[in-house]
């Protein structure tokens, strides 16, 4: 497969970061934060190792609940019902 062909998903930005006054601590810190933001760092952990379809599917529903959950939890403190 050509670079050209590959999927959307595999298209991504290069992320920048600005050194300003050669602190390079700041600006690690500040790619460590894009990287855990865009989720990276569990991307790589889960590459690691290969994870079955089936496998795959379970922990995605797993999370879809996780997320309805917190979603419901944040709607309801919102309304005042917790």
């Amino acid at each position: 497969m050509n670079r050209g062909d590959a999927p959307n998903e595999w298209r991504r930005t290069i992320v920048q970061i600005v050194v300003r006054d050669n602190n390079v601590e700041q600006a690690l810190r500040a790619l460590k934060k894009k990287m855990q933001r865009e989720g990276l760092f569990r991307e790589m952990k889960a590459r690691q190792y290969f994870e079955k379809p089936s496998e795959k599917k379970a922990r995605q529903r797993a999370e879809a609940v996780r997320r309805a959950r917190k979603l419901a939890r944040k709607r309801a403190q919102r309304e005042g019902l917790v």
